[in-house]
């Protein structure tokens, strides 16, 4: 199991004061474990650090700013490819399959394409079956890197990571065209209602989510516990 995914995992989330909490912790396992390159540590730890040092007020505001309100950043996979139409559904049910073919069940409040909840299922594999998982949506994590770095976000440092990480090398015609999609302001708030007013995406039976059957779900809270225990059940 990777530890190193379940913290690039946390750092794609929503900050929190437990993640603050936690910078020392999470600093030490991406040292300890060796897989980030030596060239991309400095990055990824700058970034913890500004997490733990941020007003967490701002540190979320930003990511809202970012995840929320960018729609070209998404960290919903499958929104990049597939949009809102239904082959975004078969892909969502392919991918629930697979963690249930594992084992794991995802709880109600979160979609299954959601980068931070595919780190964490990775977390759970041999690195190298993580590897290649990881590079299924390679162009995805490739287009969401120079995203970043154009906006020179902090956030860069962690899909060059994931990039670096997976097994393998994007197809870049299939990077050029997502990066060819407009950039769009999360500052016009007309037009975000504009793109967001579409339906949701439903799929599967019981579209809300599963829980385990023993109906518990552990406390997302709990960083450290979820980095020192094999995860079981997954909830975001």
């Amino acid at each position: 199991m990777a530890q190193t995914l379940k913290v690039l995992s946390i750092l794609l989330d929503y900050p929190t004061r437990d993640v603050q909490e936690a910078a020392p912790d999470l600093r030490r396992i991406v040292e300890d474990e060796g897989l980030v390159p030596k060239r991309l540590r400095p990055g990824l730890a700058r970034l913890i650090d500004d997490l733990a040092s941020r007003d967490l007020f701002d540190a979320q505001e930003r990511y809202v700013m970012l995840f929320d309100r960018t729609r070209s950043l998404s960290l919903y996979l499958f929104e990049h490819i597939h949009g809102e139409s239904r082959d975004r559904g078969q892909a969502m049910v392919d991918l629930m399959a697979l963690y249930e073919q594992h084992g794991l069940s995802i709880g109600a409040k979160e979609l299954p394409d959601y980068l931070p909840l595919f780190l964490e299922f990775l977390s759970t594999l041999p690195v190298d079956q993580a590897a290649a998982l990881l590079a299924e949506p390679m162009h995805i994590l490739e287009a969401l890197a120079e995203r970043h770095r154009k906006r020179k976000s902090a956030y860069a440092v962690v899909f060059r990571v994931l990039v670096d990480l997976a097994a393998g090398k994007a197809d870049p015609d299939a990077v050029a065209a997502l990066l060819e999609d407009p950039e769009d302001d999360p500052t016009d708030l007309e037009a975000l209602d504009r793109i967001w007013e579409e339906e949701a995406v439903t799929f599967g039976p019981g579209a809300g989510g599963a829980v385990s059957p023993d109906g518990s779900c552990p406390a997302t809270r709990d960083i450290l516990h979820r980095m020192d225990a094999p995860t079981r059940n997954i909830e975001a």
